[in-house]
């Protein structure tokens, strides 16, 4: 009975570890090759739904794929590739249309090169991996054999698929793996709110406050300059081409300094908090252009755009992922709160007032006097709102509503 028990409790989790491809010269050739090949099949058969599509006639996985495996038998270069990508690329068509039907994205795009270099092995059979040295690894694909790789951590479960991809330069190999985890126990760690910015990355309701990494601050005079050097390449030459990869890795380099800072915040406040409170922000809003139309220009567009890099560089959205899933891990949860008044509002006595906010850190009540940091003031109220979720702030009037903020006239 007992062991009955604890099967019940085991779940089976899916993840995914990248690691760094590094194959040789012939290898790579190889891979290209193979890339473009899926990226043809995704074309194709995004060229056939557009062109060939009539009431009565309908396209699908089968009919497609049986479409690519007679493309293969008729042109030697398609058949080196293998047929797992191919067909992989008709599921991936398929799965796009399905959102863009159900609303979740627009429209399929045919693939470009440099862009969506990637492709996916689905038979876990003829997957393997192996660790050679500390740093050094391998990893079977099929029809290549062998490739080595940066080896930073085993992989505790069954690989279920491998993805491929080249991005500025460089190869990688992602590795999805499934693996038996206990159901874990709810949390008995403490609550805390946290206040995103930008001149602070973040001030938690304890007091901490966390600075902001600015990857793409740190970066902006490097890649201005690369950026500089391109526009003055001739278009189609190989100094252009060369000078365009200097830009990805830019690109690249900061998003890889920005995940690792997340990862290791979320990881920093996932292990020390059970319960967790974010505003609830809609950062696709939140960044949005200023220009306007001709007929209705925008105002103050050149330091609405600052702002807008300012938000994208800090990563607000994906340090919500990264918190969400390292909190479900651990038994903890992470609650999103409504964002409105939380840095006009006194944690003291709940009055909410523009002019308390004093300055972008300093918060001092026009009620009762009440002074503090005004991040961590506002991370303060955004705990409150999480343990009793607030209702519909009025725009004029004085209420209390069920977390007890008094909202007066301005």
């Amino acid at each position: 009975m007992f062991q009955l028990a604890q099967k019940a409790c085991q779940l089976l989790k899916r993840k995914a570890h990248v690691y760094r491809l590094c194959p040789t010269a012939e290898q790579a050739r190889t891979l290209t090759q193979w890339i473009g090949c899926t990226r043809l099949a995704y074309n194709l058969a995004l060229e056939q739904r557009k062109t060939f599509f009539r009431p009565g006639r309908s396209f699908n996985i089968a009919s497609q794929s049986r479409d690519i495996t007679a493309l293969r038998a008729d042109f030697d270069w398609i058949r080196s590739a293998p047929a797992q990508p191919l067909h992989q690329a008709i599921r991936d068509l398929d799965r796009a249309y399905q959102n863009w039907w159900s609303g979740r994205a627009k429209a399929p795009t045919p693939r470009k090169r440099g862009v969506h270099d990637s492709m996916r092995f689905t038979d876990s059979e003829t997957l393997s991996f192996c660790r050679l040295s500390r740093h050094v690894g391998k990893v079977k694909i099929p029809k290549l054999g062998w490739v080595r790789l940066r080896w930073d951590k085993r992989i505790p479960g069954t690989v279920k698929n491998i993805t491929i991809s080249h991005k500025a330069g460089q190869w990688f190999v992602s590795a999805q793996y499934e693996y038996e985890a206990h159901e874990p126990a709810n949390s008995n760690l403490p609550s805390v709110g946290i206040d995103r910015g930008v001149a602070l990355f973040a001030a938690l309701s304890d007091g901490r406050v966390i600075e902001a990494a600015n990857p793409g601050r740190k970066a902006q005079k490097a890649l201005a300059r690369a950026q500089r050097r391109l526009s003055r390449k001739k278009k189609g030459s190989k100094n252009r081409a060369k000078q365009r990869l200097r830009v990805a890795k830019i690109h690249a380099r900061i998003a890889r300094c920005r995940k690792d800072f997340l990862h290791k915040l979320s990881h920093d406040i996932a292990s020390n908090y059970g319960l967790v409170a974010l505003e609830k922000l809609e950062v696709r809003n939140m960044t949005r252009s200023a220009k306007g139309t001709k007929t209705k220009p925008g105002k103050r567009v050149r330091q609405k755009a600052g702002m807008n890099r300012s938000i994208l560089d800090q990563g607000w959205g994906m340090f919500g992922d990264m918190l969400a899933y390292k909190l479900a891990d651990r038994g903890g949860t992470l609650v999103k709160v409504p964002a409105h008044h939380t840095s006009q509002t006194c944690s003291a006595c709940g009055a909410v007032d523009v002019a308390s906010r004093v300055s972008q850190s300093k918060f001092c009540c026009t009620s009762c006097g009440h002074e503090a940091n005004a991040d961590i003031n506002a991370a303060i109220n955004i705990l409150r709102r999480a343990d009793s979720p607030l209702l519909p702030v009025e725009a004029v009037g004085c209420h209390a509503d069920e977390a007890g903020t008094i909202q007066r006239a301005a």
